[in-house]
């Protein structure tokens, strides 16, 4: 059984997946997964697409359907005793799985555990009563675990697996005489509701310094193209403006700057040399709970990462209109600036390992079964 609660997590599971399949051909595969899952063989019992929520506010509203989606998930557990159940991120839900796991005598793995090391350290003790192995992908992890006894395995990033080595270009590779830029909102209903409306905004206050710019909007599968068309049908008069559905690659590749909701597209962003403009909102008393919580200076897993700021990140009361816009006018009329930021970025790959994530942790899995 494999268990991926958001789109991020479909795309690795499905990879994994496939490693594992290509390893051992007699397998199957169940659980909660995607699009990309299911075209990878995994039989769902439930979608993921149905779970994906952020904010502890924002997760009561949706309550009643992840209740629903876990005594789903547990009757399964139950009723097919499958040989290894593998957990991806997602962990409200996955650390109840795991439990029932346990008590079934059933081995746990866990790929891309939750960033503990960032608030709520104290789930390290849960971890290592639940889960049998610990397959992490960023560098730092590792050690965190180690300290305290959890079996682990630094398997590199799973994003490496889908973005091919980019030879450091020029940086003026990318130089217009009016910039392009990509507004990225992200994958799930609520932060698009929230963030782009903020990110058009912003745009529109953007256009007065520089009115021949294009912006591109990406709109992720996970997300009703309606959504995203309602709120840029009220800027196509003012701007010159381009939705892009589907795989965000294409946005990379005609941006020069990009501002995005704070996840893994950061990241993504990073692998391709794409300088960001991290932004992120949540409800006010998500926003104050989670504050108290988190124990690292940073939320962007790219300036995690390199232990500094390389993407200017806007959280919260910060991530206004006027202030994207200063943010992003002043980048853009630092075409310096730009280029330095953008060969710091593709030495971030460095620091993240080889590809080959998904064999990693596909090796693992079989040999805990």
């Amino acid at each position: 059984m494999i268990i991926a609660g958001e789109a991020s997590g479909d795309l690795h599971g499905a990879k994994l997946a496939q490693s594992i399949k290509n390893r051992c051909k007699d397998i199957f595969l169940f659980g909660v997964g995607g699009k990309a899952m299911k075209t990878e063989g995994v039989w769902r019992i439930v979608d993921t697409n149905s779970l994906s929520v952020m904010g502890i506010t924002e997760v009561l509203a949706k309550l009643p359907t992840i209740n629903r989606a876990m005594a789903t998930v547990k009757k399964a557990l139950k009723k097919s005793r499958p040989d290894l159940l593998i957990l991806i991120d997602f962990p409200d839900f996955n650390f109840h799985v795991a439990a029932v796991a346990k008590k079934l005598n059933i081995p746990v793995l866990y790929y891309i555990g939750p960033q503990i090391w960032a608030w709520r350290q104290n789930r390290v003790k849960k971890i290592k009563r639940l889960v049998d192995h610990m397959a992490v992908i960023l560098p730092f992890e590792a050690p965190f675990y180690r300290k305290h006894h959890v079996p682990v395995t630094f398997v590199g990033h799973p994003l490496l697996d889908r973005i091919p080595p980019m030879p450091s270009r020029a940086p003026s590779a990318r130089r217009l005489k009016e910039p392009i830029i990509g507004l990225l909102p992200g994958s799930r209903e609520k932060e698009v509701s929230t963030l782009l409306p903020v990110m058009l905004e912003a745009a529109r206050i953007f256009n007065r310094c520089h009115p021949a710019a294009r912006f591109l909007v990406s709109c992720s599968d996970s997300i009703d193209e309606n959504l995203v068309t309602d709120a840029v049908s009220q800027y196509v008069s003012t701007l010159e403006i381009e939705i892009t559905k589907g795989p965000v690659v294409e946005v990379f590749k005609q941006s020069q700057l990009l501002v995005a909701a704070s996840g893994t597209v950061t990241l993504e962003a990073a692998l391709y040399g794409v300088p960001t403009v991290i932004v992120y909102k949540v409800s006010p008393l998500s926003y104050r709970l989670g504050k108290r919580l988190i124990k690292v200076k940073h939320i962007g897993i790219v300036n995690l990462i390199a232990q500094r700021e390389l993407m200017p990140e806007l959280i919260q009361d910060d991530a206004s209109p006027q202030n994207i816009a200063e943010t992003i006018t002043a980048m853009i009329n630092d075409p310096e600036r730009l280029s330095l930021l953008e060969e710091e970025l593709f030495h971030v790959r460095d620091l993240l390992g080889g590809a080959g994530a998904s064999d990693r942790v596909a090796r693992i899995a079989l040999s805990l079964i």
